[in-house]
Parts: structure tokens; sequence; C-alpha cells
């Protein structure tokens, strides 16, 4: 599947997103990251926003300045009416180019969605969007070594890619960052999340 199938996929199930149960998925791990940055504040940016908001909330009230963007149209629609004062990108990452360096960058269970072979360059296209002692947070599959796979089990056909664990590291390392926090936050499931920051 490609990012635009993906898109079509989060289409047609967008509204599920705005469930309650979801305000604090993620946070906690957010609010570590946010310890990192020797100064608060600055420029931020959201990748895979989908419409909830919780991140970009969360990143204002801490004096960043939030950007969003999603591949998914019914998404950013969603959201921007939720979060009106909020700037919005709908694209797809792959092609997508920042007109500046971020301060703090989340891409929480989104770039996991990219075809494999886009999945490296992608986590080196955001390090390098980071400005110095930026943080990136993101989530990956917390295998050994990279795999994808196809579902449906959210109802709608999904696609599931991860370098695993030593790959990613060694992107991140290549791409001038250093990894902060590595955490199986939801073992036994292969679910991990990973701060990075920008030498």
């Amino acid at each position: 599947m490609q990012p635009a199938d993906i898109a079509r996929s989060y289409d047609a199930i967008a509204e599920r997103w705005l469930e309650p149960h979801l305000e604090d998925n993620g946070i906690r791990q957010h609010e570590h990251a946010l310890k990192f940055r020797a100064s608060p504040g600055g420029r931020a940016l959201d990748v895979g926003c989908g419409c909830q908001g919780r991140f970009i909330r969360l990143l204002a009230r801490h004096g960043y300045t939030v950007e969003g963007l999603d591949v998914s149209a019914r998404m950013i629609a969603l959201a921007r009416e939720r979060e009106p004062q909020v700037t919005f990108h709908h694209a797809d990452v792959c092609d997508w180019q920042p007109d500046g360096l971020y301060d703090f960058i989340t891409a929480w269970d989104s770039i996991w969605h990219l075809p494999l072979e886009r999945n490296a360059a992608v986590i080196t296209q955001l390090c390098h969007a980071l400005a110095p002692g930026g943080i990136f947070i993101f989530t990956l599959g917390g295998l050994d070594a990279p795999e994808e796979k196809q579902d449906t089990s959210m109802g709608v056909p999904m696609h599931y890619s991860t370098l695993g664990i030593s790959q990613t590291l060694q992107t991140l390392t290549t791409a001038g960052c250093v990894c902060r926090h590595l955490e199986y936050d939801q073992y036994p499931e292969s679910h991990v999340f990973v701060i990075a920051q920008k030498g």
C-alpha cells in the first residue's frame, strides 16, 4: 500500500479518532520527551496529526507554535474544525518539504504506515528538519529486523512497516540524532517509542 491508499482508509474511519478515551494516548510519553529540551517553546510539527489534537494542545501549553501534517483529507478537515488557529498541511510526508526547522517533532503511530522502502528516508528527512537540540519522538514496531505487513484489523486496509530497532537507531545516528530514550511502552506488544535529539 502507498500513502494515498492509507489516506483513503483513514478518510473512511477518521471520526473514530474523536473518541474521548484516546485523549490520554501518548501524553505521558510526550511529557517525558519535553523534558529533554533545555528551553521550552519554539516551533513544533505533528506528523500524522489526525483529527484529535491532543499533542497539538499539549505542545501549545508548553509554549510551542504547532503545525499539523496528515495525508488524510478528512483528518485534516476535522482537525481544522477543532483547532482553527493551527496551520495544517494536507500532504504526504514522503514528498512534503518543510519551510524551516522545528524544535520538536512528533510522529506518533504514523510513519509506521509508510512502505518499508520509504521508512529510513522519512526518518532522515524529519531528523534534518530539527533545529540543533530539537526533539523527535516517534513510534515503531519493536522488532529485531525490518518487516512489513497489511491487515484489516481496523475495518479498512492498513499497511505497517518497521526498520526494526537496530536499523532505526543506525538511521538516527547517520542523520545526526542521538537516541535519548527507547521504551516498549505496551509490552508484551511490540509497540516502541523513541525519543531522539538533534546534535
